[in-house]
């Protein structure tokens, strides 16, 4: 399994894992164009869109296949993580946040993070340290809970 940092050529696989997880796993509990403007977000185009203004993306292949990704906005925000279903409970997603909270240090970030959870992710992102800030909030229909990670400060 390697990880490395996603490139424009990416975007399509990234795309379809996102899409496809979202689909599966996320999308059900929202309307019909909630559901919709979710998933136009994470189409090709858009995804090479983030790359282009900075977003950090990581991937994770496994012979030749993309079988994760994870993605950090502005140094400090986790804006996706997803596993293919097959690689889900075998510790992925844990490898490619370490990777995503390990870039973002050492590109200044002291120690923050925050994300916005889908209800079916929390369990995850507790694994990982992050606390709910608040109950579900409804943002133009996408459900999601916001939840912040406070490194220890190192002396």
């Amino acid at each position: 399994m390697e990880i490395r940092l996603a490139t424009l050529d990416d975007a399509p696989g990234i795309s379809a894992l996102a899409r496809d997880m979202t689909k599966r796993f996320i999308a059900s509990e929202f309307s019909e164009e909630a559901a919709r403007r979710l998933l136009d977000s994470m189409d090709e185009t858009s995804i090479k869109s983030y790359i282009e203004s900075g977003y950090r993306y990581h991937v994770a292949e496994e012979n030749g296949e993309l079988v994760g990704v994870v993605a950090v906005r502005d140094n400090r925000h986790l804006y996706h993580l997803f596993v293919s279903e097959r690689f889900q409970g075998k510790g992925l997603a844990k490898r490619l946040w370490e990777v995503a909270k390990a870039a973002s240090i050492g590109s200044g970030n002291p120690g923050v993070f925050t994300v916005n959870s889908s209800r079916y992710a929390v369990g995850v992102y507790e694994k990982f340290g992050f606390v709910r800030q608040s109950e579900a909030i409804d943002v133009s229909g996408v459900i999601c809970i916001p939840m912040k990670l406070e490194l220890p400060v190192r002396e």
